[in-house]
């Protein structure tokens, strides 16, 4: 993907300079394209870690989904109700009935940050993965269960660097079948979006 391709989607390098909210980049793009193809009108979807609520907008204007985002961060909420996103604050599935959505969406912090790199602050809580990229990832699979209808299906975003085959290991230790749905190359890594669904 070139900058022509999404003028004004960010790339992840420019998150950092970001205070609070993360905002859009080319993962979020690619996760909602796949997302916005899947996701038939009217089904409810939740955007786990919402953040400006561009995936939940693209899902509801462009899917026709009743789209709810959650975030822990108070300031994403704001952001989100700001786009128009219904949203709660709330971490991840905490707030949410059994059985509650047909789709749930996730673009996780992915990517592995080494201790000292950390910064103890929102953006670190949007864009650090722990040291092996699934400090969200793997919590968000313990989860996501609970919260899918019969027939729902889970949307997750990752990169090589996360250990795609460990993520779905996990997955499936968890009662979670999976495939790859989606995918972008970029100069160390390739994104993917992963589908689960429960066995």
């Amino acid at each position: 993907m070139t900058d022509d391709d999404s003028p004004d989607i960010p790339q992840l390098a420019e998150q950092r300079d970001i205070e609070t909210v993360y905002q859009p980049a080319e993962d979020s793009k690619l996760l909602a394209d796949a997302v916005v193809e899947a996701v038939d009108p009217d089904q409810r979807a939740l955007d786990v870690g919402t953040g400006s609520g561009y995936i939940a907008t693209r899902l509801r204007n462009e899917a026709d989904a009743d789209a709810v985002g959650v975030d822990l961060n108070p300031e994403a909420c704001e952001q989100a109700f700001e786009a128009d996103v219904p949203v709660v604050r709330g971490n991840m599935f905490s707030p949410f009935c059994d059985d509650a959505f047909d789709v749930v969406v996730c673009n996780p912090p992915y990517l592995p940050t080494p201790p000292e790199q950390e910064w103890d602050d929102w953006m670190e809580r949007a864009l650090s993965g722990g040291e092996d990229g699934r400090a969200m990832v793997n919590p968000f699979l313990d989860g996501v269960g609970r919260v899918l209808a019969e027939g729902g299906a889970a949307y997750l975003l990752i990169s090589t660097l996360t250990g795609p085959e460990e993520v779905r290991a996990y997955g499936r230790e968890r009662g979670l079948d999976s495939e790859i749905v989606s995918e972008e190359s970029h100069p160390f890594e390739k994104l993917l979006v992963v589908r689960f669904v429960r066995d």
